[in-house]
């Protein structure tokens, strides 16, 4: 590829950038579960002309002229999601996982209504009713939680929903590491009316390859993004499953005029091209144990994380994530991990645990997943080597503090932060990712 020669011909500061990020993304172990790296030729149909094409409206509907080959295009993708996922329905136009929620909530629900979904800081995600989210301001939102060992509390979700009736229930994380429990949902939503959504952003690619439960059985309407496990460009699809044709033979039209004109104008056709791709690539054979693999690696990881002496909430993973508990370090300390892993090549964030004791901003875990490693190539031994860094890194936090005053925090932060450039294990840890990257090659097609 010489785009980025070109790019630097015209605007050297945006090549620069570019070059730098993609410099990044190769010399350093990408761990954050929801990013992955899509394929070189998902990256080519992303930046094509199709980019710039007006398309409001649906294949064979559309408002504007010159859209014959568009129709083409987003039909492959609409087709494609209808087979690899086994379901009636399926609208590839929404921009994002967010707004795609937003537009479930449009269709489904009406202000003040009342919502479920599971909290936010027990690995729940904003758009699922929290606080301050419009999704919590615009419906009454009655959250359920995990229990102490980190599953999700179903005897509470029976409660609540029992109780409060709710017009739509939420199954779906951000950080929750185990096989998500469609079943007990699918009875709980049907003993109170609800519809149940399921929001699979994260595992849709496991879901796809086969390498964690589907919710087409038991799920109305299903939403995803296209970009985690799924390995495709940014976007997002809602998909309607026979189950919730019968409950509301409209459900799917609800859906589409929700999505436009309701909420949106003309559709991404560069991405919906760029999805259409990467849904082709995940009915391959390659995919299915790709995904496959994923899970493999994700439980190596935890295993050696846990001879370290970690903690793992739940105590371990069925899915591409994992969440470590810190809390033997300190309440607070997700960020001191966080950004020694960084320094030392090792991309992560910090998240909440159940019964988090800290804040969000500054809370007590990390997440970490193996998505994007399994992609490069990485299997098991990899893992294994890769959980002996994390731990040898997280290690070099201990004796530094999380404190309550703003000032004497921001000055630990600040000590902490030029100390860790200097620490030999962070600087050695750094040239053994280094070396690990350059095995396993990231776009290679890509000429800087």
């Amino acid at each position: 590829m010489g785009e980025l020669d070109a790019l630097g011909k015209v605007d050297p500061e945006l090549a620069e950038a570019l070059k730098k990020e993609i410099i990044r993304q190769r010399e350093t172990l990408e761990m954050i579960p929801s990013e992955n790296f899509a394929s070189i030729d998902v990256i080519r149909t992303l930046g094509s002309p199709l980019t710039n094409k007006y398309s409001e409206g649906y294949p064979g509907k559309r408002y504007y002229g010159g859209n014959e080959f568009i129709d083409i295009v987003e039909n492959l993708a609409i087709d494609r999601a209808k087979r690899l996922f086994g379901v009636p329905h399926a609208n590839v136009q929404p921009y994002s996982g967010s707004p795609a929620n937003f537009a479930i909530y449009a269709a489904l629900c009406k202000p003040g209504d009342t919502i479920m979904g599971l909290n936010l800081p027990d690995g729940g995600h904003l758009t699922h009713g929290w606080k301050t989210s419009v999704t919590g301001q615009f419906f009454n939102s009655v959250p359920y939680h995990v229990k102490p060992d980190g599953y999700i509390d179903i005897d509470e979700v029976r409660t609540l929903a029992g109780e409060n009736r709710p017009k739509l229930i939420w199954i779906g994380a951000t950080a929750y590491t185990r096989e998500l429990p469609f079943e007990e949902f699918a009875k709980i939503a049907d003993e109170t009316g609800a519809y149940l959504i399921a929001d699979i952003s994260h595992i849709a690619g496991l879901v796809a390859g086969g390498a964690h439960k589907s919710p087409v059985p038991y799920a109305h309407v299903i939403m995803t993004t296209t970009h985690k496990t799924l390995r495709g460009p940014r976007g997002a699809m809602i998909m309607v499953t026979e189950r919730g044709m019968k409950k509301d033979p409209e459900l799917a039209e609800k859906i589409d005029k929700t999505i436009f004109p309701g909420l949106q104008g003309g559709p991404h056709d560069n991405t919906t091209a760029a999805l259409a791709l990467a849904l082709l690539e995940a009915s391959r054979p390659e995919f299915r144990e790709y995904s496959a693999q994923v899970v493999r690696n994700s439980k190596a990881l935890g295993d050696e994380l846990a001879k370290r002496g970690f903690r793992l909430v739940t105590g371990g993973t069925d899915n591409h994530m994992l969440l470590v508990d810190l809390t033997k370090y300190g309440h607070g300390m997700g960020i001191y991990a966080q950004e020694a892993l960084d320094m030392a090549g090792i991309v992560l964030n910090k998240n909440t645990i159940p019964a988090e004791p800290w804040t969000a901003f500054y809370p007590s875990g990390i997440r970490l997943g193996t998505p994007a490693l399994t992609t490069r190539g990485m299997k098991e031994n990899e893992m294994r080597e890769i959980a002996n860094y994390i731990a040898d890194v997280v290690e070099q936090i201990n004796g530094y503090k999380m404190l309550a005053d703003k000032d004497l925090r921001n000055a630990e932060l600040a000590r902490f932060r030029n100390e860790i450039k200097q620490n030999a294990t962070v600087l050695g840890t750094k040239a053994k990712t280094l070396a690990l990257c350059s095995r396993f090659p990231l776009y290679p097609e890509i000429v800087l």
